[in-house]
């Protein structure tokens, strides 16, 4: 019986760890960061970036708490919020005009640079920029590529 209970605790507590990381984007060019969950807290921060991609490590009320590719953290109301997904690439990386190396490169893209994407398939995504849409590889990338 001892050895049941164990295995279940021990299944329960590894399901509890592996779950799904949540990517919310950001909604408006300035988006203030907190240190506390309420308007009442000072800002920590700024982000200047529209669409920039935020992962969410916790929730209280109608704040979240987040965490960005620099490991910079804080609380934003979830009005600032959106659920599109976008990514950063972390390396600079190419753009190509289908999902394979041999397809036509259509831009360098730089690292840092936020895109959206559009869709995922083998370890590609279709994003788009301001200026250029088409694929790259999914390694390497902070953000959701669902």
């Amino acid at each position: 019986m001892k050895k049941i209970m164990i295995i279940f605790f021990l299944l329960s507590v590894g399901s509890i760890s592996c779950a799904e990381e949540i990517f919310l984007s950001l909604k408006k060019n300035k988006v203030n960061v907190r240190y506390g969950p309420s308007f009442e807290f000072p800002i920590k921060f700024l982000y200047k970036k529209i669409n920039l991609p935020i992962k969410q490590i916790d929730i209280k009320e109608n704040w979240r708490r987040i965490i960005d590719s620099k490991n910079n953290s804080g609380w934003i109301h979830r009005s600032q919020l959106k659920s599109i997904n976008s990514i950063i690439p972390l390396s600079d990386k190419i753009l190509f005009k289908k999902p394979t190396h041999f397809s036509k490169p259509l831009a360098n893209i730089k690292k840092g640079r936020v895109l959206i994407v559009q869709k995922c398939i083998s370890g590609w995504c279709k994003v788009k920029s301001e200026k250029f849409k088409g694929w790259i590889t999914t390694d390497k990338t902070w953000g959701s590529v669902n």
